[in-house]
């Protein structure tokens, strides 16, 4: 069996975005590989603990997947401001291809614009990916996992974080489909009665108050806020009042957009423009839509650089949307330059968690080596960019972690999902429910 036979027979995915099946990517040709390691969403510490804790691991997936793909060189971006916690990373690279880039500690230094230009100096095309420009970019975590399906491994843990308002912020491996209620209590529980969470971060994150809900394979942390804090209230107001109130309120100041990571990376992105879209009907607003196009989602623009608390973000998040609906293709301009303010521009991590109101939970979370048996577990079928996988077991079937449990068809864009731990199928619908005997 190939390696890209493994990593789809595991249903590895990318563990630090949208999910997309890492059999895809090991099928392509590439000159660089690198390796995500910047982990830029305030408070989640997931990453540094895995490369602290399987730095051969990590390189073992990298050299795998340089392998796969023909790359002749990889590197692995992480925060400068923790060289002194990687020497088990740097051991793990002596006599390889591999480097460790180091990186400034802002935000977003995860994004794959920002990431691939400042570990290559290459910069991808508009609408493009890392591909274009001849790099793979995956998560350190993938290429664990990578390491792991090689040796026959199915991915059915993951590692998160668990921070904010807990009494013991940690990072755990978890088993996929176990509850936040279960992990939020690992953690010590809630330090507040009524809380909401950021599921992956609260810049690019979901927002959650269902505790039942199951952790899934492209988790990256649970962080936990009090019903009652700004960030919460901001983000539970209802979209069209956000857009109401960006119609009414904002006054063109353009810091959204001197701000946009995108933008100073050379990329016509301008919130501030597309905010004009807001107050536009028919053909006038599709003219502003095109400024969000090649948006990245990252919420500076509505968490840090707006001074009126407008939602830039939200109404770029509309805009695409809107573009998609009427199949309106983006015809924006391909000459990308640098702009002169890029370096002087970045928004140090501390600066915006100050913004943000979160400097109190701002600690590391350790890991724990804690040993999880839930009761139960859900598995949604859709955990990845593609189709959902198919069930292949039914009702009252017994089962152990590891076992397939939902596939893909050959040729499908998508990922298999694993049972997660030892048990029997209570039910099969858009998600199977095991539950532990």
């Amino acid at each position: 069996m190939s390696l890209v036979e493994r990593i789809r027979h595991a249903g590895v995915v990318g563990c630090g975005g949208a999910g997309f099946p890492s059999q895809i990517k090991a099928s392509s040709k590439a000159e660089i590989v690198v390796a995500n390691g910047a982990e830029c969403e305030p408070l989640l510490h997931k990453d540094l603990e895995l490369m602290m804790r399987e730095p051969e691991a990590i390189v073992s997936g990298m050299k795998l997947l340089m392998e796969a793909t023909g790359a002749r060189q990889g590197i692995i971006g992480v925060k400068k401001k923790y060289e002194e916690k990687l020497n088990g990373m740097r051991s793990a690279l002596r006599g390889s291809d591999i480097t460790l880039q180091y990186l400034g500690d802002y935000y977003p230094t995860g994004d794959e614009y920002v990431l691939v230009y400042e570990t290559t100096h290459r910069l991808i095309p508009p609408q493009g990916i890392p591909l274009d420009v001849g790099v793979v970019v995956n998560n350190v975590e993938t290429l664990r996992n990578i390491h792991r399906a090689d040796q026959n491994h199915p991915s059915f843990t993951k590692y998160i974080s668990v921070a904010g308002a807990v009494a013991h912020p940690s990072t755990f491996e978890v088993p996929v489909g176990i509850s936040f209620a279960d992990v939020i209590q690992a953690a010590g529980g809630a330090t507040v009665d009524a809380v909401a969470v950021f599921v992956s971060g609260i810049m690019m994150g979901k927002l959650e108050t269902d505790l039942e809900l199951p952790v899934t394979k492209t988790c990256a942390g649970l962080l936990v806020l009090p019903m009652t804090h700004r960030l919460v209230q901001r983000k539970i107001l209802p979209m069209a009042a956000m857009h109401r109130i960006g119609k009414s309120a904002c006054d063109q100041c353009s810091y959204c957009t001197e701000f946009c990571p995108r933008y100073l990376l050379g990329y016509d992105v301008q919130p501030h423009k597309v905010m004009r879209s807001l107050s536009f009907t028919a053909t006038g607003e599709d003219i502003w839509n095109q400024w969000a196009q090649l948006c990245c989602g990252c919420g500076l623009c509505t968490l840090y650089a707006c001074p009126e608390d407008l939602y830039p973000k939200e109404a770029c998040d509309k805009s695409k949307s809107d573009l998609r609906a009427k199949k309106i293709a983006w015809a924006g301009t391909r000459d990308i330059r640098i702009h002169p303010m890029y370096d002087g521009r970045h928004v140090p991590l501390k600066k915006l968690i100050e913004k943000l109101g979160i400097s109190d939970y701002d600690v590391l979370a350790p890991f724990e080596d804690l040993k999880f048996t839930p009761d139960h577990v859900r598995l949604p079928l859709q955990q990845h960019l593609g189709k959902p996988a198919r069930a292949i077991v039914s009702a009252g079937q017994r089962v152990n972690a590891g076992d397939t449990i939902a596939d893909i068809p050959e040729g499908t864009l998508g990922a298999n999902i694993h049972a997660s731990i030892d048990g029997r199928v209570k039910s099969v619908t858009d998600e199977i429910v095991i539950e532990r005997i």
